[in-house]
């Protein structure tokens, strides 16, 4: 590592998460070095369950926010100590040594940043979806793809809209993507398919194109969650 290298902080948003905190931080440790990793912070937005205190033995260092995704990514990037954030979801699982290829790829200019996306499945359907996130453009960006900013570029971004209880990672990345060159890494994390399971993979999949359009014709963050609630929460 170079003398004074810039460090990440890992952002965790959590909420009632005790079948995946273990993994997550387990698979982290195991598949980065503490050389670039200032911390591991996890956010957590009002868990009734054991994941705080799984959190906690595993090493993490846990914020307490409001619930709310877009709330608890702006107040795990309040209390980042690193120069670098990366936005990771807790059933998500970055490609070996993340850190250092994210490290890299700060060093040659390219601030903000993703993975390409792989599906923990077999699915032809799901992993054509997957296949789409190696092109460079916002609408083919996601959340679950993981993201790397540095703090400097975050907070001149104003960060993620609160108003958004759903869709803040694609409403912020667009918002990027119209100041900053964005960057694909040709690595994949792998994410889980545990809502297609509930939910149906093609029904789902349907949910989030229809989201995507009302987007694109203009609908608020209160008609997306109107949206959300009566077609995927239900």
């Amino acid at each position: 590592m170079k003398p004074n290298s810039p460090k990440i902080s890992i952002v965790i948003p959590v909420l009632n998460e005790e079948q995946n905190i273990s993994k997550i931080l387990t698979y982290l440790s195991a598949n980065s070095t503490s050389n670039y990793i200032e911390e591991i912070l996890v956010v957590d937005g009002g868990s009734n369950d054991n994941t705080v205190s799984l959190a906690l033995d595993n090493g993490a260092t846990v914020i307490y926010s409001q619930k709310g995704r877009a709330k608890q990514l702006n107040t795990g990037a309040k209390f980042a100590k690193g120069s670098i954030l990366y936005f990771l979801h807790a059933d998500t699982f970055p490609p070996k040594n993340f850190d250092k290829l994210i490290i890299n790829e700060v060093q040659k200019g390219n601030n903000v940043g993703s993975f390409q996306l792989k599906f923990d499945t077999n699915s032809t359907f799901l992993n054509f979806f997957g296949w789409l996130t190696r092109i460079n453009l916002s609408i083919c960006r996601g959340g679950d793809q993981s993201l790397y900013i540095t703090k400097k570029l975050f907070l001149e971004t104003d960060g993620f809209n609160e108003n958004y209880i759903i869709y803040e990672d694609n409403e912020f990345i667009r918002r990027v993507y119209k100041v900053s060159n964005f960057t694909v890494l040709p690595f994949k994390v792998k994410t889980s398919t545990r809502r297609y399971d509930e939910k149906g993979k093609i029904i789902l999949q349907y949910h989030f194109g229809v989201i995507h359009l009302k987007n694109y014709l203009g609908a608020g963050p209160e008609k997306l969650y109107d949206y959300y609630k009566r077609k995927i929460a239900v």
